[in-house]
């Protein structure tokens, strides 16, 4: 008898149920598959548009996320599942969710921040939290940052926007700071002139600004002199070694 009242249950569900639960299903892979191909075609239009590559991979990952949340309650309804349960276990589980994911929902809403005032953007050198490097990509909870040295560091959002940031691409250029040291034997003058002979040899100097070369310092064995150049941001790694070694041939020439 138990199992006749079974196998009736079963039918009923077969008859009734496994229709919209496969139409649902259906429709979850459809969505899937007209969300992909929508999310391209904005894609080639904010490209065509010029638009912030900051901006393009933030909104692309946000109608994604926004998209898939209603196909999610669209399948259900179509399933037929009671929307009451579905609503509390939702309220409940956003409640458990918000209180411990709190720092994901900060990083959300600094993600924003970041967009809409725009403190760096992608392709800008920063310096922030110890880590300095080009800034590959905003997501919509981190920011993700390629070193020198070629580390791929992830940085929350959160971190960036509410701590120190320093952008060194916003100028365009950046100050090379090198400390020499002389003998008082060697006249400050004579060797000014010949670091400014050699310094002009340097192609990759801003030649539009001058150069900065004085007295930083007096010792009991000899000087210091202090030289300071612009360079471009992009360059300035390769550029503070070619600098050093021009500076070091012209000390050379004059002991």
């Amino acid at each position: 008898m138990e199992l006749e009242q079974l196998y009736e249950r079963l039918e009923n569900w077969l008859v009734h149920q496994a229709p919209r639960v496969l139409l649902g299903l259906a429709v979850l892979v459809l969505g899937m598959w007209l969300i992909r191909l929508l999310v391209q075609w904005i894609k080639r239009k904010i490209d065509r548009k010029d638009w912030d590559p900051t901006l393009e991979v933030f909104l692309s990952n946000l109608i994604i996320m926004a998209l898939r949340v209603l196909l999610v309650l669209l399948v259900i309804q179509i399933m037929g599942l009671q929307m009451t349960l579905f609503a509390a276990l939702v309220g409940a589980f956003g409640v458990a969710a918000g209180l411990a994911l709190s720092g994901t929902l900060q990083n959300f809403a600094s993600g924003v921040l970041i967009l809409m005032l725009k403190p760096f953007r992608v392709g800008d050198q920063i310096l922030s939290q110890g880590q300095e490097g080009e800034v590959t990509s905003i997501q919509l909870f981190y920011t993700v940052v390629l070193t020198r040295d070629y580390r791929t560091v992830i940085v929350p959002n959160s971190k960036l926007a509410n701590e120190v940031i320093i952008n060194m691409s916003r100028a365009g250029k950046r100050r090379l700071d090198v400390e020499l040291k002389l003998k008082y034997e060697v006249d400050f003058e004579h060797a000014k002139s010949v670091l400014t002979a050699e310094l002009n040899k340097a192609a990759d100097l801003l030649v539009s600004n001058e150069y900065l070369i004085g007295i930083s310092l007096l010792e009991a064995d000899g000087y210091r002199i202090s030289v300071s150049v612009w360079v471009d941001e992009h360059g300035y790694p390769d550029t503070r070694l070619n600098v050093q070694e021009k500076l070091l041939h012209a000390i050379r020439t004059l002991s």
